[in-house]
């Protein structure tokens, strides 16, 4: 395919995420991330050190082939084994969970929460401290597959509920309850947060365009001998022309010559 077709619309688009993502009667939807970019870069990282480990067991180098595709349809997970083992392409379910029930972004009464009720001990749980125990002693709702059968007889009782309290007060009584939730945050929130700063996500460093250290997102790697560190800031266009013709064999008289014809 032309270049053009797999950037603006290929992986998302021809890798299947996009029929599965947005709401059940709306249309397909972009995620907010370019994460067949992102991945594509993790499954290289990956290649590039099964290759190494090759190498170093057998002294033979090869060829990588990683494509944006590929790594989407890859990406695509359970819902594509969905399909494989069942012949039925999997339905746009919003912020619904294919196979557990209720697994969804929920309203409280000042903002948004996910409810994750993973099993039917849970969901018992969540109908005690709901005020709702006669919902998880219905046939209809007392287990998880009956739920996922009967998800648009339950979803509407369990979102009037949640809307009379506060995230906070949901998040604190589901916690001491044993039931999986949490907030819904803005992204001034997650880096606020007390577990992401905990975590040390930011990392500061000086830019040589910027009057003051930039703030960067940190590795989400973890080493206890050789941590990641920021080293390097984001570098400046063509900051390293020069060194990268260098490494080509281009001789100084040849490169002076690109940049005095406005080719770099």
């Amino acid at each position: 395919h032309a270049l053009g077709q797999i950037v603006v619309a290929g992986a998302p688009g021809m890798g299947g995420i996009m029929s599965l993502t947005g709401e059940i009667d709306g249309q397909p939807m972009k995620t907010a991330v370019a994460i067949s970019d992102l991945m594509a870069g993790t499954y290289a990282a990956i290649a590039i050190l099964a290759a190494l480990r090759h190498r170093d067991r057998t002294g033979q180098g090869q060829q990588l082939d990683v494509s944006l595709l590929d790594c989407q349809v890859a990406w695509l997970s359970y819902q594509a084994q969905h399909y494989l083992t069942s012949g039925e392409p999997p339905p746009r379910l919003g912020n619904g969970h294919p196979t557990i029930v209720p697994y969804e972004v929920f309203h409280a009464s000042d903002g948004y929460l996910i409810l994750a009720v993973g099993n039917d001990s849970q969901f018992e749980k969540f109908c005690a401290l709901a005020g709702l125990p006669e919902l998880s002693g219905d046939p209809r709702f007392a287990t998880n597959r009956a739920r996922v059968e009967n998800r648009e007889l339950l979803i509407p009782k369990i979102r009037s509920i949640l809307k009379t309290r506060t995230v906070a007060t949901w998040l604190s009584e589901l916690e001491r309850a044993g039931v999986p939730a949490g907030p819904v945050n803005h992204i001034d929130q997650v880096f606020k947060d007390a577990q992401v700063r905990h975590r040390q996500m930011v990392c500061e460093m000086p830019h040589p365009l910027a009057p003051r250290p930039v703030r960067l997102v940190a590795s989400p790697i973890k080493m206890e001998s050789t941590p990641p560190a920021c080293r390097f800031a984001p570098p400046t266009l063509g900051q390293h022309t020069d060194e990268v013709l260098r490494e080509c064999g281009l001789p100084e008289s040849e490169i002076a010559s690109l940049r005095k014809n406005g080719i770099v």
